[in-house]
């Protein structure tokens, strides 16, 4: 696949989730002159990793995947609603996320250290970009090899979202020598203004226009923080979905197989307070190819798992969690 050239903006903050106070001012104001003295040159330069590929891969036709999105609330302490303290929750998220074959983080962005040294035994991690001002926030953990990576800004963005190069990534996993699949990472446009709205739209139509431009007929694993939600008539996520050709594992397994209805008068649920029967803004799409087919099992909001000693959770967003099946369909 080509690369291209991918030039950022400046940076994310996502106002709608976090405390609006004087550290926020003085943290992007002194970012934006870090930015204007430095930080372009490497702000623009694209971010691509390849992998490389071993040479023990297994031969199985058939297996298990345990994959897990979470936004784990990656922004400076000051600057976090999370309701624990940000390096060693995160440092304990990074030894949690363990248990998981593919991992998807968002707002990875301050921590990275504690969430990858300090205990997390993924062979495969995508390596991160810088913090605050000049990350995305998006990293990618496996347990199978990551072979190609690139991540890729928005086009559109509202409000203090576009103070990040917040967007998504596109990642190539091998699971097995002939079984290869391609999972995407985002993180859409926050708040329900028009112009927001508008912005998430547009970045979710950016996501399926790569979508059919790059993996056009693969197998896709597709997870991450979209803001959105069906009920909710602006964001048209019914759109995407056709576009895009995805399953919604919660709809299939948690919801009889059919889709929230358009409510006028939406407003979201409180992030913390989703169960296993509830939408979330915190999704996970598949796609089966005519090679690889996907076959989910099990969805599970992994709260539990995600808490402190006392029940305390270690994000601001609730972990979502989904077994499923692969099998290969043909040999030649």
């Amino acid at each position: 696949m080509n690369t291209r050239s991918i030039y950022f903006y400046i940076l994310n903050y996502n106002p709608n989730r976090k405390k609006w106070n004087i550290h926020l001012v003085v943290f992007f104001v002194f970012g934006i002159c870090i930015w204007a003295g430095f930080g372009f040159k490497e702000a623009s330069r694209k971010q691509v990793f390849h992998g490389v590929i071993p040479v023990d891969l297994s031969t199985d036709t058939i297996g298990e995947l345990s994959i897990i999105t979470y936004n784990i609330a990656g922004l400076p302490e000051p600057l976090s609603s999370a309701p624990t303290s940000r390096a060693s929750s995160i440092s304990v998220i990074g030894q949690k996320l363990n248990r998981y074959d593919i991992v998807n983080v968002q707002e990875d962005f301050s921590y990275n250290n504690e969430l990858y040294q300090t205990g997390n035994s993924h062979i495969y991690r995508t390596e991160p970009m810088k913090g605050l001002p000049f990350g995305d926030g998006l990293n990618t953990l496996s347990k199978y090899p990551i072979i190609f990576h690139e991540r890729i800004a928005w086009e559109a963005c509202s409000g203090t979202d576009c103070l990040a190069p917040k967007g998504f990534s596109f990642t190539r996993i091998q699971l097995a020598k002939d079984s290869y699949v391609h999972v995407y990472n985002l993180h859409a446009t926050a708040q329900n203004t028009a112009a927001a709205v508008k912005a998430r739209r547009q970045n979710l139509e950016q996501l399926a226009a790569f979508i059919n431009e790059y993996s056009k007929d693969e197998p896709l694993l597709v997870m991450g923080d979209f803001n959105a939600s069906y009920a909710f008539s602006g964001d048209r996520l019914h759109e995407f979905l056709k576009h895009t050709r995805l399953d919604d594992c919660w709809v299939l397994l948690q919801n009889n197989g059919k889709f929230p209805s358009i409510r006028y008068s939406f407003m979201p649920a409180e992030k913390l307070s989703i169960t296993d029967s509830c939408e979330s803004i915190d999704k996970i799409y598949f796609r089966s190819s005519p090679n690889l087919k996907f076959y989910p099992l099990q969805y599970k909001m992994d709260k539990g798992v995600f808490s402190t000693i006392d029940g305390q959770p270690l994000s601001d967003h609730c972990p979502v969690a989904l077994t499923l099946k692969w099998e290969l369909t043909d040999l030649k």
